[in-house]
């Protein structure tokens, strides 16, 4: 949120990884070819219609038709979960997700100081959060889940709840069995996130319902129904072992060295079973 394909951190993070793993082949996804336009995307369209358009992206690129890693930073790793769950075409190997909003947020994020655009988003996803208008424009109210208004975000929500499985009757077969294809799954939570809120979503984590408790509480990963009853195949990663949650210390996308370095190190790059080294897919928004 804020930031673009291909801003000065992102490139530092690409060389980097590149100087990790020799030869690798990294891509940068983007929602438009101008910079300024690929930040505007981060704040103002319809994620659904965004998504195809990655999935569109990444199936004419080449060296990616054997599969790749995928890195989501910040609201770009429930993008890419609903990149998996809806095409994996090419198929993802690894999907590694920092601070990212899995279970959505029960408050719209902050801005940074001066950042008109995101000020502007902010404001009219504040105004009417569930309006017909906002939920098909506004991208992080696309993702805002107010845990005292359920019903309304079922029925005005056309992104989180359908990736999360969170409607009534069966379940999408096909969204399980994409998430339940990943190699790893890798959740990372930073330790102080103001940011994202709560910071438990990371880890699929959720505010409870007011009336169940005088003071907020969360409901964790395990006791969510998404999980217990297995919608998505979250549970299945768990259960074969599959499902990393790692900590980073400090507050959102506070990429320390110690913290980013070797995850990467460990979970980008593998070799798969047909002999096809992976690629790393990047985006941070």
């Amino acid at each position: 949120m804020g930031d673009s394909y291909n801003s000065p951190g992102m490139l530092e993070v690409i060389e980097e990884i590149k100087n990790m793993h020799p030869g690798i082949f990294v891509h940068s996804v983007h929602l438009a070819d101008e910079t300024d336009d690929d930040r505007k995307a981060a704040y103002f369209g319809n994620l659904n219609d965004q998504v195809a358009l990655v999935a569109e992206q990444l199936s004419n690129i080449t060296e990616l038709r054997h599969g790749f890693d995928a890195i989501g930073f910040s609201q770009a790793g429930q993008f890419f979960r609903a990149y998996v769950e809806r095409y994996n075409s090419p198929p993802v190997n690894n999907l590694i997700t920092f601070g990212s909003q899995h279970m959505g947020v029960s408050d719209i994020p902050t801005c940074k100081p001066f950042d008109v655009t995101c000020q502007l988003a902010r404001r009219a996803a504040l105004g009417s959060v569930y309006s017909t208008w906002v939920q098909a424009n506004i991208v992080q109210a696309q993702y805002f889940r107010d845990p005292d208004r359920l019903p309304l975000y079922l029925e005005r929500n056309h992104f989180l709840p359908d990736i999360n499985a969170e409607h009534d009757g069966a379940p999408n077969k096909t969204y399980r069995a994409h998430l339940e294809a990943l190699h790893k799954l890798v959740l990372v939570l930073f330790t102080e996130d103001t940011m994202v809120v709560p910071k438990e979503s990371s880890w699929f984590g959720s505010y409870a319902p007011a009336e169940d408790s005088a003071e907020k509480t969360v409901i964790p990963m395990r006791l969510q129904p998404l999980y217990t009853k297995n919608r998505i195949g979250l549970r299945t990663l768990d259960e074969r072992g599959d499902l990393e949650l790692v900590t980073c210390e400090g507050g959102h996308m506070r990429l320390a060295a110690e913290c980013w370095e070797p995850i990467i190190e460990k979970y980008v790059g593998g070799v798969l079973e047909n002999s096809h080294a992976p690629e790393a897919v990047l985006r941070i928004q």
